[in-house]
């Protein structure tokens, strides 16, 4: 196997949220303040998703005071505590680019009350902790 692939599934997290673009998210993010740690509370909607492997991360879109605030987060980042999914979202775009120009309630999705018809985190990919993919067998 790839020596680079087998580095990154090592630091890779085990668990992750099945959540994708268009989902209402809180984020949990370790914040230092000198010498002392918490966790600060980020929640809006996931815009996009970029990225593979340890460097796959997404953004995440709410608004404070009518300004619009859009912060990116690492997904397999030690600083990244919990994602916790609120709401899903009905879409049909991989980059949801067009909501930065709607405000007040024209920001606001269609909300998904069925089941999901994939995983779209990365969580479920396919790929086990050895490697290989999950429906084919190892290597002997």
């Amino acid at each position: 196997m790839n020596i680079m692939r087998q580095i990154e599934l090592e630091h890779m997290k085990a668990e992750l949220p099945d959540f994708g673009v268009g989902d209402t998210v809180d984020v949990h993010y370790l914040i230092k303040e000198g010498d002392k740690e918490r966790v600060q509370l980020f929640t809006g909607t996931v815009i996009k998703f970029q990225g593979s492997g340890t460097r796959r991360s997404f953004a995440v879109r709410r608004i404070v005071a009518g300004e619009g605030v859009e912060r990116t987060f690492t997904l397999h980042s030690s600083r990244v505590a919990d994602v916790k999914v609120k709401g899903r979202g009905v879409i049909r775009r991989a980059k949801l680019y067009f909501l930065r120009d709607r405000e007040g309630k024209a920001t606001r999705l269609t909300r998904n009350l069925g089941k999901l018809k994939w995983p779209r985190s990365g969580a479920g990919s396919g790929l086990t902790s050895d490697g290989n993919s999950a429906d084919t067998p190892a290597a002997e």
